[in-house]
């Protein structure tokens, strides 16, 4: 019994340092998502205020497209905010957006500032469609095939780099396929 009282610590510490170890040596930014290959959640999202079209399902069938996840208040958003409009004036991509837990107002003002490259605005006051899409945090962008599923999510603000290296190549495959 005795030894049992000193292995059992013994062995809890050597499964918390191995758990440490292993978690050291994982990206941060690559937080998987149980969603990629299944279809994108059901969900209908009003328009923000003035904006002809909000965002729901059936608005992510018929093209590859990217859905991102911004809002207003989160400076990675406008980091990544001129990578977008890229994306969508000069490669073509069609980018629908969700505006994450924001004031109408200051998010129709963000867009007036920085421009608005999105094809559809749905406005998630509560949160609550980000929750089902998986969103830890903004900005997130997810990649829709023509059928409507996720086959690709990034977390944090888009940079060139993983334009040209993972969403381009996706996208052209996407669209030949």
């Amino acid at each position: 019994m005795r030894r049992l009282l000193f292995i059992l610590p013994l062995l809890l510490f050597v499964g918390v340092a191995v758990a440490f170890y292993l978690g050291f040596n994982r990206d941060p930014r690559e937080i998987p998502s149980v969603l990629i290959d299944k279809p994108v959640p059901e969900f209908a999202l009003p328009a923000l205020p003035g904006y002809k079209q909000g965002l729901a399902t059936a608005d992510l069938k018929g093209d590859v497209q990217l859905v991102n996840v911004f809002a207003s208040w989160c400076v990675p958003c406008k980091i990544e905010h001129p990578v977008i409009t890229r994306l969508s004036r000069e490669q073509g991509v069609p980018v629908r957006a969700i505006n994450h837990k924001d004031k109408a107002e200051d998010a129709i003002a963000w867009l007036k500032r920085n421009g608005d490259p999105y094809a559809g605005i749905g406005q998630d006051l509560d949160g609550r469609v980000s929750i089902d899409w998986g969103v830890y945090g903004v900005p997130e962008t997810f990649l829709i095939d023509r059928q409507g599923r996720i086959r690709y999510k990034h977390v944090g603000p888009l940079s060139p780099e993983v334009v040209e290296r993972d969403i381009l190549p996706l996208v052209k495959e996407l669209r030949k396929g």
